[in-house]
Parts: C-alpha cells; sequence; structure tokens
C-alpha cells in the first residue's frame, strides 16, 4: 500500500512532465530545462521537510516552503487540466495541434492556471466569519460570546505579522472565551520563536484555551507546549475545568496519542448540568461526544481539504468534514480552519472563524 502511495504520485508527475514537455513552444533544451525545473521544485519540498528548513536562513527557508509546497497545488491542477484536455482530444472535440508545440494551448494552460490560483490566493486572505446561536436550558448566569478557531498553521508562511491581523481581528469581536481546536503551529516552533509569535497571544482581550493537534505533535510535543506556555494559552490535554463557574471546557489529546482517554473518562466526576464544550482537533467518532452527553463539540484538522476536489475525498473519509451538525442533543461545528498548511489557496473552500452566541 505505501509503495503504491508513492508510485501513483511519481506517475503523475511523470505524466504532467511529459504533457509540459509537449505543449511547451520552445526548442528541446528550454522544454528539458522546463521539465527539469518542475520535477526539482517537487522533488525539493520532500527533501526540505526531511533536512529541516530550520537549516536554513529565515528567508530561503520561506521562499523555499512558499515555492513548493504553491507547486503541489499548481500540479493539481496541472493534472487535471491535461488529463481534460487529452479527454477532449480523444473525442475530438480539441484539436491535436493543441497539445503539440503550441502557443496557443501553452496559453490556454498558463492562463487557467493563474486565473485560478490569483482566485485561491485572494480567497485564502480573506476570512469568513461564520456566526452560530445556541440556545441552552442548562443554566447560565450571563450570555456568552465564544470566538472559536482553529488549524493557524504559524511558521515559515503564515508569520507573526499576518497573525496579528488575526488578532486585531478577534479583539473586534469582544469575546468571553477565545477556543482554539489544534494546530497553532506548522511544523516547527523555530520560524515562530524567532519571531516571538507568542507574543501576540498576549494581546487577546479574552481568555484563551486549546486542544493539541497532530502537528503539535510533528513540531515536537515539548517544543508545541513552551510555545504555548509562553504565549499564555491554557493547554486541556485529556482534561476538563469550568469556566466562569458555567461552562465546562473539555479538552481532548489530538489522535496522535494512542493512549489517550476517552471522553467519558475526562469527564468522569465532573458537573453534568454544566453547559459542556469539547475542543478535539479530528473530527473522528462523533458518536463518543453524543454518548458521553457533550453539549457542543468544535474541531478542526479537515481543512475541508483547502482546494477543489480535495474536499470531496474529506466528505469521504469523515462523517462530516466541514459545517455545522447533530447527533442527538450534541451540536458540532468542523471548521476549515483560520490558516492554512502549505501554499495560500482557498478553491472551493474558505479560511474562517466561528463565533458562538450561547444563550439561554
Amino acid at each position: 500500500m505505501r509503495f503504491l502511495f508513492l508510485l501513483l504520485p511519481l506517475a503523475a508527475l511523470c505524466y504532467i512532465m511529459v504533457r509540459i514537455y509537449n505543449i511547451l513552444p520552445f526548442s528541446p533544451a528550454i522544454k528539458t530545462l522546463a521539465v527539469v525545473l518542475g520535477s526539482g521544485i517537487f522533488i525539493a519540498m520532500f527533501v526540505s521537510f526531511i533536512v529541516g528548513l530550520e537549516k536554513l536562513p529565515m528567508t530561503a527557508a520561506t521562499v523555499l516552503y512558499e515555492i513548493t509546497t504553491s507547486w503541489l497545488f499548481i500540479l493539481l491542477y496541472l493534472l487535471m487540466i491535461f488529463l481534460l484536455m487529452d479527454i477532449l482530444r480523444l473525442c475530438h472535440v480539441m484539436p491535436r495541434e493543441v497539445l503539440f508545440s503550441s502557443a496557443k494551448g501553452s496559453l490556454i494552460v498558463t492562463g487557467i492556471v493563474f486565473t485560478i490560483f490569483l482566485y485561491g490566493n485572494i480567497r485564502y486572505y480573506h476570512k469568513d466569519r461564520v456566526a452560530l446561536s445556541v440556545k441552552t436550558q442548562k443554566k447560565l448566569e450571563k450570555h456568552y460570546r465564544i470566538v472559536m478557531i482553529s488549524d493557524l498553521h504559524l511558521g515559515y508562511h503564515n508569520q507573526r505579522s499576518t497573525f496579528a491581523k488575526w488578532i486585531d481581528m478577534i479583539n473586534k469581536e469582544n469575546a468571553d472565551l477565545v477556543l482554539i481546536a489544534g494546530d497553532i503551529i506548522d511544523i516547527s516552533t523555530h520560524p515562530i520563536n524567532l519571531q516571538r509569535s507568542f507574543e501576540e497571544f498576549h494581546r487577546l482581550n479574552a481568555p484563551v484555551y486549546a486542544c493539541l493537534g497532530n502537528h503539535d505533535y510533528i513540531s515536537g510535543l515539548e517544543k508545541s507546549k513552551e510555545f504555548y506556555r509562553n504565549a499564555g494559552i491554557k493547554v486541556l490535554i485529556d482534561t476538563c475545568v469550568l469556566f466562569n463557574n458555567d461552562i465546562l471546557l473539555v479538552g481532548r489529546n489530538d489522535r496522535s496519542d494512542q493512549s489517550r482517554k476517552t471522553i467519558a473518562q475526562i469527564i468522569q466526576g465532573a458537573d453534568k448540568t454544566k453547559y459542556s464544550i469539547l475542543i478535539d482537533h479530528q473530527p473522528y467518532n462523533l458518536e463518543q461526544s453524543q454518548q458521553a452527553g457533550i453539549d457542543f463539540q468544535f474541531s478542526g484538522h479537515t481543512h475541508y481539504g483547502q482546494v477543489f476536489p480535495i474536499n470531496l475525498i474529506t466528505d469521504i473519509v469523515y462523517e462530516k468534514a466541514y459545517g455545522r451538525y447533530k447527533k442527538g442533543n450534541t451540536d458540532y461545528y468542523i471548521s476549515s480552519g483560520l490558516g492554512i498548511w502549505g501554499g495560500k489557496f482557498r478553491i472551493g473552500t474558505k479560511s474562517e472563524y466561528v463565533v458562538l452566541e450561547l444563550s439561554n
């Protein structure tokens, strides 16, 4: 199975490079250079992650990360475009000449890719505000406004200057509480420590609680925990706390920890008369929250695929890959995330933050 997962991307890469070589209206030397460059960028992404970007100067690491991860998404769309063009050619809808040494064909492909990814980049920088309203029969001392975010992926691409704008956006909500459902860190704590990004959390005008995500393990669990301590974030790892003597906040460790507690174990002995909110990074086994009597679960992780058509795959993988959901008496919201991994593109999905209005 692992061999198949390696073989399929390589086969797709070979197909795309052959198509690029064929369609470019240049000399064989320039066509070969384009193929070598395209393949090299793809390979460089894996090499850089294996070797470690922290070994490079910050600027070089940032450029390498941005280019290689963006190229991965571009390759996906080149694959779809060339497959469509080949189908149209075989169906005699598109002339063969468009795909071979064709300036017209090259301009068509370049124009389509440029337009799609320009749109995707603009869409990424637009952060959607998702408003949720929940009324509960459980007693509350006041009306609560809770900002819920996930998947910030702070690092080489989402740097402190960008994060500062997100903090300003969240502060405008005048929330009583901020909840983060994991993956605050992208792939390493190195760039965010260099930029002292943890200082931005100190500007939030509400208490912050978070759970761990899988990228906290990828970044190094102890290093991630140290960053959260410096940021003043209260990390709930298989534990629960009573917020303002009103809301039971439940934080589950990430699925990366095979020995994590069940939800029922975490809330054992807790006051079940209080309204409960669970933050659990990965939205698997949603029935467990329902069975444990959780009132609201907030998760992230899926990014809703980031770009079409990967979102269609997430719909197959997860019971609920994105959006609001309900099982029994439990409300759920699966977020597509405020930040993103890799290239800054949202195509058919959105970057978002959730504002929950909780009242009686």
